[in-house]
């Protein structure tokens, strides 16, 4: 049998256990022109819990009593598919089931010896092309200017500030445990980070850390974590909006500090993005993350839990920050 998993109930607040469903079908042959995947890896990542909404957005709903998707790494077990052949390996967005039928359309054959499969759906996959693109095409970083990252410990976050280094750039990273904060100096060499759990003055701790101000901010959170990083904006300073995961699980519109002000006043751009705005840009940032990996710049950190049963706690659990760096399911 070929287990899977649907969306049972669209979630109220944080998603619950009962919002998942497992059930089995039979598991599936092939006809000519496919191949039969079994799933390897599998990406948890917030921006689903948006899909779980029935509202409108960037991508498509999750339908209930329908299988849920992400990113996964998949091995091809059979194939009547001339592109691939038994033992390859791919990444592509795929269902939440244990095996599973493609024509191939849509999947990246993926190279094992180069790197950990794990690390296609992280530092060389989305989540690295998501910090990469969106700092470098958005936040047009400068040698010597100051950034700021919330989410800082996260999968995107961490590759951030890594990546403004590299760029010669001062770097403080905003997490949510004194572990988190030692993690982003010593690990990912940020020069500062903040543990906003403990920290009773947000705004002065930005202010002293960033001592000539932010130039850009990398807001991976949103909320009044970002309401402070903003007071400390600098003239021409540019805001990535990635995500907003303190909202995401709001049943009512958030209301905080009015923002238009202090984009006019110090001529601030804010701007947000999905990676799917830079899908030609993918292979140059592939190419360009694999370079950095290779010469030791950049360092990664995932947080794998094993069992395809365990996919929905693990997705939960991001919400409650039990995560460093990237989550993962392996199968």
């Amino acid at each position: 049998m070929n287990k899977i998993i649907l969306l049972n109930n669209r979630p109220t607040g944080k998603p619950q256990a009962s919002d998942f469903k497992f059930t089995d079908e039979n598991k599936p042959e092939i006809a000519k022109g496919e191949i039969l995947l079994k799933t390897k890896f599998v990406s948890v990542d917030p921006y689903l819990r948006g899909r779980m909404s029935d509202a409108e957005s960037y991508v498509e709903p999750f339908k209930l009593n329908k299988p849920i998707s992400s990113g996964c790494i998949a091995e091809v077990v059979e194939s009547k598919n001339k592109s691939f052949k038994k033992g390859d390996f791919v990444s592509g967005s795929l269902e939440w089931k244990e095996y599973q039928v493609s024509n191939g359309n849509g999947l990246l054959k993926i190279d094992a010896s180069i790197a950990p499969l794990s690390t296609y759906l992280g530092i060389l996959g989305m989540t690295g092309l998501t910090a990469y693109l969106g700092l470098t095409e958005i936040g047009l970083p400068k040698r010597g200017e100051t950034i700021v990252v919330s989410g800082a410990a996260g999968a995107v976050g961490s590759v951030v500030g890594q990546i403004g280094k590299i760029l010669g750039c001062h770097v403080v990273g905003i997490a949510g445990t004194d572990e988190k904060v030692a993690m982003l100096k010593s690990k990912f060499y940020f020069d500062d980070a903040i543990n906003y759990n403990t920290t009773k003055d947000i705004n002065k701790a930005i202010a002293t850390a960033c001592s000539k101000g932010v130039d850009v901010y990398f807001d991976n959170v949103g909320g009044d974590i970002s309401d402070n990083v903003h007071a400390n904006i600098n003239r021409f300073g540019r805001i990535i909006v990635c995500g907003a995961i303190s909202a995401y699980n709001e049943i009512s519109v958030p209301i905080g500090p009015r923002v238009e002000h202090f984009l006019i006043r110090k001529s601030v751009l804010m701007q947000g993005f999905i990676i799917g705005n830079y899908a030609e840009k993918f292979p140059d940032g592939i190419k360009q993350l694999s370079k950095w990996l290779q010469e030791g710049k950049l360092s990664y950190t995932e947080t794998i839990v094993e069992g395809f049963d365990t996919i929905p706690q693990a997705f939960i659990d991001l919400f409650e920050g039990k995560n460093t760096g990237k989550m993962i399911v392996k199968i």
